[in-house]
């Protein structure tokens, strides 16, 4: 893992300038993000917060290079990827973004190693892919449990599998979209304080989330609202 104070020194990871999303959708045009101007750091924890429609997981999906912005560029190190092929998009996904969901998105019939173990697989990675993947289970706490399936998990075991999934290729930014929408309070704090600890080890992570307590553990707050960028609050 990187060390969080050399990055951070290193300058902007991530930087949108004037980015606009827009959806048209018959005669109407839906503006999911309007003019947006932001920058994140190598290492930044993160909160995106708002109302639903703010433009909070469009924000999220064109930082995950899920979508692309209608105009405005969006620099990732440097590079304005905005501009990417389909092809390009596909590789800072399996390479430089680590994602993490709601409803966690496993393989239901699928062992907990297996599951960690497709972004390796899909990146055409080769050799200890295995041992990758017990690796980055025991980084959450579940080396015990690489070989359950996600029947036979709880909740909260079920997102730290997904978690583990989303580091298991040493990514920059791990992007998590309402991941304790679905978990009671101690096993939302519990997984929390593993995005806070891969934050201390150098990776970004940013959390949509409409919880002010969970939005309160990060040490920045990006609120939207009407696809603005209405405040940006360090703590």
């Amino acid at each position: 893992m990187r060390n969080n104070e050399e990055n951070i020194a290193d300058g902007s990871f991530i930087e949108l300038i004037k980015l606009n999303k827009f959806y048209h959708m018959g005669e109407y045009t839906v503006e999911a993000l309007k003019d947006v101007d932001l920058t994140i750091r190598h290492g930044e924890m993160v909160a995106v917060m708002g109302p639903s429609g703010s433009g909070k997981s469009t924000l999220m999906n064109i930082l995950g290079c899920l979508d692309r912005p209608t105009s405005g560029s969006y620099l990732l190190n440097g590079e304005d990827v905005s501009t990417f092929t389909d092809n390009q998009f596909a590789q800072i996904r399996n390479r430089t973004a680590g994602f993490v969901f709601q409803n966690f998105n496993l393989l239901a019939r699928t062992q907990a190693v297996e599951n960690v173990a497709l972004p390796l697989l899909y990146s055409g990675a080769r050799g200890n892919v295995r041992e990758r993947a017990l690796e980055a289970l025991e980084m959450v706490g579940l080396g015990d449990r690489w070989h359950h399936k996600p029947n036979e998990l709880s909740g909260g075991q079920l997102q730290r599998v997904a978690i583990a999934r989303a580091i298991v290729n040493d990514p920059e930014i791990i992007l998590a979209d309402e991941p304790t929408g679905n978990l009671d309070t101690k096993a939302g704090d519990e997984i929390m304080e593993i995005f806070a600890d891969l934050h201390k080890r150098g990776t970004a992570v940013i959390v949509v989330t409409h919880d002010p307590d969970i939005g309160s553990r990060c040490p920045r707050v990006l609120r939207f609202r009407d696809g603005m960028l209405v405040s940006d609050e360090k703590r």
